[in-house]
């Protein structure tokens, strides 16, 4: 039943009730509703009990709101602000579906309401409901057709949705009705010009963008744009000498910007004197001690011609100036200063290590560092060839020289804790962090709090490889509660861009925001998740108190006193351990109390804590898998990456539909990928071990399957596959390892296959041979020691420096069995040098 209307006593004391709601005093918002609900005629008042509601979840008190909400909604449904209350509470907790229904619902009892309009708008755009967006702007612009925002809010609704014509008309006829002197600049009437100019841009009207840019051009406050937006738009128009003068002008004015070079080089014609002009470029920038030359020039190692006139020049250089202080014997003149000589041999290491010859860059980089023991770009630059060799405890090592050197400079040691986690030292890399982090909090939590993806990232692959996986998944959730933050943060933007008019600015962020899950760091962190999730439901956590009781059986007395041993200072370590997480577990609820009281606390209050013995024992493995998927399914559904991960948690669920549109989408990106090839025969293989599939699903996989196999059987086409890819190492892995899934009596044949290391391969680096003998190890060929260790012998040949392929000790041979593919640790299978 509806509530009674409030006599003007009541009435008044309802209107400070929405007064204090919006000035945030709550407090006293409370004391209103208690005046107007302790009188009997009206504590049933359905929007008071609404508004209450509302102002509870404000201070946090969320059972007592939903519950005093939804009581006023019952005491009053043909009330708009009971359901608009509703939705604002909704909204709260990010519900927003259910949001915009209860708008629309208040809205049909009160359909010209502004605020109610507002509110919807924002959820629309919030949501990427562009046609109701579009309704709803519609419908502002109608009741409040002299307010700017009514006509920019309808006009973005159109450039959205991509009609640029609606788009264009609307922006018009509101500039129109600016009344600004053609010699005035005013900051926001410029940004509106540029803002119509972006949208004539998007629509490829090239030559009407740049009329329009000359037109205005006094009254744009941004004079740089302008002249990049020229440029841009000659070149569109092949106007290349007027295109080239303008970019040569933006050179002038700033030389850092890169994408001004890339306009000039469009805009110019190549030239033939390569030699030449690259000698004259390369004698400068030596004698001047230019540390990014070698990225400067990196862009030009696609073409073996250019790089070797790159390699004669600067090895010539080299050998000049070691024995006449110039850079070619045949010239007299002043000579170079000793500086040149190690700029010449620090660029010649990066020359060699980008060419993969690394002992050769390493001697280069050892005889610059001897020259000048104080340079912190040659230890980094040393770490940097370790790293590339594989070789990841040297490489933490030598940069963590670096970082000695200069211990102020964030940037080594951001890079020193990277390299530092690399090589699985998670704890180092938290101390090096921890000189630039806040004091009195650990440099986890606070890197947390500061959203430093990189390390967290790295963190949860170091975890990942240690088999900690507790400890990855909760660095991998984290990631993600970064990027829903970040998404949940654009909604305080929908009005204040546009009151602001920044509205070049308001689109892009949409638009980021949009593929926001696209970022390398997202799709790091989900592909560690799934393959975590991938592994603990191959292979539960077990109760280890168990499994030792099990095992102490088969063990002698002196055996079993030492495992006991063992166990006892491994319960100690553990004890005080767990006593340290737990007083730092106070510390940081100490933290966030004084935080929370500190800052009212609007939000839906605090999230659940993740805690990693948690997160490794989930009950379905699978299905927290696929919340990370969904989003790579969605947004980045051109990297076969993903479809074969998508292919992975579906064939472990046994779900043969959507494992056939996975190897589908793979097979449409790269028929020839070695993971795929995997995926295509241990899912032909499970349809056909699956007879009792029903008759319409086996038709469809019958016909699609044999689309990709062309009548051939499982044997046959891994020999086509390996007979097609006969130089590839990748690809004879792949074809190898399903030699010996199909028939487990080819054991010999397939390792000869894995194994082969002849001069024909073309892929023979670190990485690749480091899948083999991974592959070796985890068990994919069977048992297979010795071929093992022969196979490590022979790759320790070829990349001496490479930890992995270090002859074991007698400790270390132990731990090769129990190394898994998704978590080879190196560091088990050598000494460090």
């Amino acid at each position: 039943m509806p509530s009674v209307p409030l006599p003007p006593k009541e009435s008044n004391l309802f209107k400070r009730i929405l007064k204090c709601y919006e000035q945030k005093q709550y407090k006293n918002g409370l004391k209103f509703c208690k005046m107007i609900l302790s009188n009997p005629k009206f504590a049933e008042h359905g929007e008071t009990l609404a508004m209450k509601g509302l102002t509870l979840n404000c201070l946090g008190k969320k059972e007592e709101a939903y519950e005093f909400v939804r009581k006023g909604l019952r005491n009053d449904v043909k009330s708009h602000v009971c359901w608009h209350v509703y939705g604002l509470l909704q909204r709260s907790d990010k519900k927003y579906d259910e949001a915009i229904k209860c708008y629309r619902n208040a809205l049909k009892l009160d359909k010209d309401n502004l605020q109610i309009l507002r509110d919807l708008s924002l959820l629309q755009i919030q949501m990427r409901d562009l046609e109701g967006y579009r309704e709803t702007r519609y419908q502002l612009l109608q009741l409040r057709p002299t307010q700017r925002a009514s006509w920019i809010g309808y006009a973005i609704a159109y450039h959205l949705l991509k009609d640029y014509d609606m788009a264009l008309k609307l922006l018009e006829e509101f500039r129109k009705t600016q009344q600004i002197p053609p010699n005035k600049i005013d900051y926001e009437y410029s940004e509106l010009i540029l803002y119509q100019n972006q949208v004539m841009r998007e629509a490829d009207l090239f030559q009407e963008s740049l009329e329009h840019i000359e037109t205005y051009e006094k009254q744009i406050c941004d004079k740089l744009i302008v002249e990049e937006i020229k440029g841009e738009m000659l070149l569109k128009l092949g106007r290349l000498k007027e295109a080239g003068e303008v970019y040569k002008e933006l050179i002038e004015r700033n030389a850092e910007n890169w994408h001004y070079y890339e306009g000039l080089e469009k805009a110019l014609q190549p030239s033939e004197k390569f030699r030449e002009l690259m000698d004259k470029f390369l004698r400068v920038n030596f004698s001047k001690g230019c540390p990014p030359l070698f990225t400067t020039l990196k862009s030009l190692y696609y073409n073996p011609e250019k790089v070797s006139t790159i390699q004669e020049l600067v090895t010539g250089y080299e050998a000049s100036l070691k024995t006449c202080d110039l850079f070619s014997t045949c010239e007299n003149g002043e000579k170079e200063p000793p500086t040149t000589l190690l700029w010449v041999r620090y660029f010649l290491a990066q020359h060699f290590d980008k060419l993969g010859q690394c002992s050769l860059a390493l001697d280069y980089i050892n005889a610059a560092i001897a020259s000048t023991p104080t340079l912190i770009e040659l230890f980094y630059l040393k770490a940097k060839i370790y790293k590339h060799v594989g070789n990841l405890k040297e490489a933490a090592k030598w940069m963590d020289e670096a970082q000695s050197l200069d211990t102020a400079d964030r940037f080594i040691n951001s890079k020193c804790a990277k390299y530092m986690l690399r090589a699985n030292m998670v704890k180092d890399a938290e101390e090096m962090c921890s000189k630039f982090t806040r004091e009195g909090t650990s440099a986890m939590e606070n890197l947390n709090e500061m959203q430093c993806m990189w390390f967290q990232t790295e963190c949860a692959a170091a975890y990942q490889r240690l088999g900690k996986y507790g400890d990855a998944l909760k660095k991998c959730h984290e990631v993600e509660r970064h990027f829903f933050e970040i998404t949940d943060d654009q909604f305080d933007f929908h009005t204040y861009c546009m009151r602001k008019m920044t509205l070049r600015a308001y689109v892009d962020l949409l638009r980021l925001e949009d593929v926001l899950r696209k970022h390398a760091f997202y799709f790091k962190a989900a592909r560690s998740a799934i393959e975590i999730y991938l592994k603990l439901h191959d292979n539960p956590l077990t109760n280890e108190s168990k499994e030792q009781e099990v095992n102490s059986e088969n063990l002698s007395a002196k055996e079993l006193k030492k495992m006991l041993s063992k166990q006892r200072r491994a319960q100690k370590k553990a004890k005080l351990e767990e006593e340290r997480k737990h007083a730092e577990r106070e510390r940081q609820q100490k933290n966030q109390k004084k935080k929370r009281d500190e800052e009212e606390e609007e939000t839906s209050g605090p999230r659940e804590e993740l805690v990693p013995e948690k997160l490794e024992r989930v009950e379905n493995p699978l299905e927290e898998a696929i919340k990370f998927l969904i989003p790579l399914k969605n947004l980045i559904g051109d990297d076969i990456e993903t479809h074969l991960l998508a292919f992975e948690i579906y064939f472990r669920k046994g779900k043969f539909l959507l494992m056939l549109q996975s190897v589908k989408r793979a097979f449409a990106i790269n028929s020839n990928n070695p993971w795929l090839h995997e995926c295509l025969i241990r899912f032909s293989k499970a349809v056909s071990d699956h007879s009792n599939l029903p008759e319409i699903v086996s038709k469809v996989l019958t016909q699609e399957m044999q689309k990709i196999f062309v009548n051939k059987n499982l044997e046959s086409f891994n020999e086509e596959f390996l007979k097609h890819n006969a130089t590839s190492i990748q690809h004879q892995l792949s074809g190898a390892k399903m030699m010996y899934f199909l028939d487990k009596s080819r054991q010999e044949k397939a390792i000869a296959v894995a194994t082969r290391l002849d001069k024909n391969m073309r892929d023979k680096n670190v990485k690749t041979l480091t899948k083999v003998f991974e592959a070796l190890l985890d068990g994919s060929f069977g048992s297979c020691h010795t071929q093992c260790e022969e196979y490590q012998a022979a790759c320790h040949k070829l990349f001496p420096f490479t930890s992995a392929f270090m002859p074991a000790t007698n400790e270390d041979d132990s731990s090769i069995a129990s190394v898994n593919h998704t978590a080879i640790n190196h560091d088990l299978l050598s000494n460090e040098i």
